[in-house]
C-alpha cells in the first residue's frame, strides 16, 4: 500500500506542476499575443521592408527588392541629417530636466509641507493633452502678441527673440517645452525615491560633520542613482520618439530646424509613400535607441549604487 502510495506522488506532483504550468500560459497569452503581433511581427516586418522599394498603397506583388540602397540614400539625404541632428540635440533635454526635478524634489522633500499639492501642480503638464500644451505654447511664444516677448520688450528688449518662427530658436524653444512637460513625472519619481532614504543615514553624516552640500552628495546622490538611471534610460528613449509635439507645435519648421527622425519618416512613409525608404529610418532609430540602452547598462555598473 505505502509502495503504491510513493509511485502515486510524483505522478500527482507533475499533474499539479502541468497544471500550474498550463495556467501560467494561459494568462500570459494575451499580453504574449499583443507582444508578438503589435511589436515582434511589426518590427521583422520593417527590417524586411528597409531592403526594398515599396509604396503601402501598391499590392505587395510590387515590392522590388533593393539590397541596401536606402541606408546608402539615408547618409546622402540632407533632410535626414538634419533630424538626426535635431534628435541628438534634444537629447540635452534630458539631463537638464533631471536636474530641475531633482532640485525640486529636494527642496519640495524638505521645505514644503503641502506635499500632495505641489505634486499635483507639477505633475499636471505630463498628464495634459500634448496638443493643448503645443497650443498654449504657440500663444505663448508668438513673435508679436505672446506673453513672453511683450515680457521682454516691457524688461528693455528691443528685439526678442520671434521663438518657433525662427530658425535658431525653433529647436531650444522645444526642448524649454520637453522639459516643463516631462519635469512632473520626474518629479513624482524622485520624490518616493527621496522618502525611501533612511533617516539614519543623514543624521550619521551629520555626526560625522557633513553639511547639506556632503549629506546631498554622499548619502542623496548615491541613493537615488538608480532612479536616475532609469529616468535616463526612460527619457533618452522618449527623446529619440519625439513626435507629436514636433508635429503640433512646428511641423518640423522652420526650414527643417525642429524636424526629427520620427517626424521625417512619417512624412516620407503617409505623405511621400514612400514604406521601404521610411522602414529603413526605423531601423536607424532602432538601433540608435538599442546603442543607448547598452551603453548605459553598460555603465550602470560603475555608477549606481543598489
Amino acid at each position: 500500500m505505502q509502495t503504491e502510495l510513493n509511485r502515486k506522488e510524483p505522478r500527482v506532483r507533475i499533474k499539479k506542476e502541468r497544471e500550474e504550468n498550463l495556467a501560467g500560459y494561459i494568462l500570459i497569452a494575451p499580453m504574449m499575443i499583443g507582444l508578438i503581433v503589435l511589436t515582434i511581427l511589426p518590427t521583422l516586418i520593417t527590417f524586411i521592408l528597409s531592403f526594398t522599394q515599396w509604396s503601402f498603397i501598391s499590392g505587395i506583388d510590387k515590392i522590388k527588392f533593393i539590397g541596401f540602397q536606402n541606408y546608402v540614400k539615408l547618409f546622402d539625404d540632407p533632410v535626414f541629417q538634419t533630424s538626426f541632428k535635431n534628435n541628438l540635440i534634444l537629447l540635452l533635454a534630458v539631463p537638464v530636466q533631471l536636474l530641475v526635478a531633482l532640485a525640486l524634489a529636494v527642496v519640495i522633500d524638505k521645505f514644503v509641507y503641502f506635499k500632495n499639492l505641489m505634486k499635483v501642480m507639477f505633475f499636471m503638464p505630463y498628464i495634459s493633452s500634448i496638443v493643448a500644451v503645443a497650443i498654449v505654447f504657440q500663444l505663448l511664444f508668438h513673435p508679436s502678441h505672446g506673453p513672453v516677448n511683450q515680457t521682454l520688450r516691457a524688461l528693455g528688449m528691443e528685439n526678442p527673440p520671434k521663438w518657433l518662427a525662427d530658425v535658431h530658436f525653433a529647436l531650444p524653444s522645444v526642448m524649454i517645452i520637453l522639459v516643463w512637460v516631462g519635469i512632473g513625472f520626474c518629479l513624482i519619481v524622485y520624490l518616493a525615491a527621496l522618502q525611501s532614504i533612511p533617516k539614519e543615514l543623514y543624521e550619521a553624516a551629520e555626526i560625522d560633520g557633513a553639511g547639506p552640500g556632503m549629506k546631498f552628495w554622499r548619502v542623496t546622490m548615491p541613493l537615488v542613482s538608480p532612479t536616475t538611471f532609469f529616468l535616463m534610460v526612460t527619457g533618452l528613449i522618449s527623446s529619440f520618439k519625439s513626435f507629436d509635439i514636433i508635429k503640433v507645435l512646428t511641423d518640423g519648421g522652420p526650414s527643417n530646424s525642429t524636424s526629427v527622425v520620427t517626424h521625417y519618416l512619417y512624412n516620407t512613409a503617409f505623405e511621400g509613400l514612400k514604406t521601404g525608404y521610411a522602414s529603413s529610418m526605423a531601423l536607424i532609430l532602432f538601433g540608435c535607441v538599442m546603442l543607448i540602452t547598452i551603453v548605459q547598462l553598460y555603465g550602470q555598473k560603475k555608477w549606481v549604487n543598489y
